[in-house]
């Protein structure tokens, strides 16, 4: 059996767990699969997976193939590809990352989508406002808002996000409604802060046409964007959120926009993944699909340029 083939069959063993399931994914004999791995590790000279009678594992060496592996996939792909042919369904394992702010509200009820047009993709999917080392924790790409992205990684603009600063009607009822920028200072904050040196995140606002840091006295801080959010509702404080986020209570009237007037600042919206030279085909697939749902979600809280 050819090499390439070997790599597929040990990528889908890994994929899968188990031997079995992957002969079952390649329409192959459990033997023929055995085969392919043993003649595999032969010819790297290395043990590629601890065999059990119901699992199978990467050894040390087996982790730096797969990376490597996948890599060598992604690039036969491509190239089958290169003039228009039809190339293999992307497959596998694809671990992510998103932010609190867009889970429920646009990725998690567009993800059935996704699976019916990539049924051979497994997500992985983490939700996450923390910081991701997607190297250390195996996460093939995230979905982050705001930040700059590290140098090693390749980021990729999806949209831009308004905040919008809110308060629940019983917190104003008691405190007032601030009218300009200067009557944020008599007021309470519910701060949100992440990473474990506490970073809070500043208030940022528009005035005079420019973009301005305003500081809040806080009266919580948290590191959840749902709890940051029940903190407001439960009349703790104003904050500052995504519009998207929020949209549903504001309609409700659960949460009062404040200072409506103003412009909203925005944030961006973008996907990271380790190293575009070695893209595999299912991070691929996934970064183009959630351009494309944003770019159909375009509304007052989603802005796509």
């Amino acid at each position: 059996m050819e090499f390439v083939q070997q790599v597929k069959v040990f990528v889908s063993v890994v994929d899968l767990g188990s031997f079995a399931k992957a002969a079952d994914a390649l329409s192959m004999t459990r033997p023929s699969v055995t085969n392919a791995i043993n003649a595999l590790e032969s010819s790297i000279g290395a043990r590629l997976l601890h065999r059990t009678t119901r699992r199978s594992s990467l050894t040390g060496e087996g982790e730096i193939f797969y990376e490597k592996a996948m890599q060598l996939l992604s690039e036969v792909a491509e190239t089958k590809n290169l003039f228009g042919g039809s190339g293999d369904s992307p497959h596998g394992r694809l671990r992510i990352d998103i932010p609190v702010a867009v889970a429920s509200t646009i990725i998690i009820p567009q993800l059935p989508e996704f699976q019916r047009r990539y049924p051979s993709i497994e997500v992985i999917l983490g939700v996450s406002d923390q910081p991701t080392d997607l190297i250390a924790d195996g996460v093939d790409c995230v979905l982050r808002i705001g930040g700059n992205s590290p140098p090693t990684m390749v980021s990729r603009l999806v949209a831009h996000i308004p905040m919008v600063f809110c308060a629940s009607p019983e917190y104003l009822a008691n405190y007032g409604t601030p009218k300009n920028i200067e009557d944020l200072s008599e007021h309470h904050a519910v701060t949100y802060f992440s990473g474990r040196g506490r970073r809070r995140m500043e208030w940022n606002i528009f005035e005079d046409g420019k973009e301005r840091i305003v500081h809040m006295r806080s009266s919580m801080l948290v590191n959840d964007t749902a709890a940051y959010v029940d903190c407001a509702m439960a009349g703790m404080g104003l904050i500052q959120v995504a519009g998207v986020y929020v949209e549903d209570r504001l309609k409700s009237g659960a949460l009062i926009e404040v200072l409506p007037d103003r412009q909203h600042v925005t944030l961006p919206l973008s996907v990271l993944y380790p190293n575009r030279q070695h893209l595999s085909p299912a991070v691929r697939a996934f970064v183009d699909w959630t351009v494309e749902i944003f770019r159909a979600k375009t509304s007052r809280w989603i802005r796509v340029s």
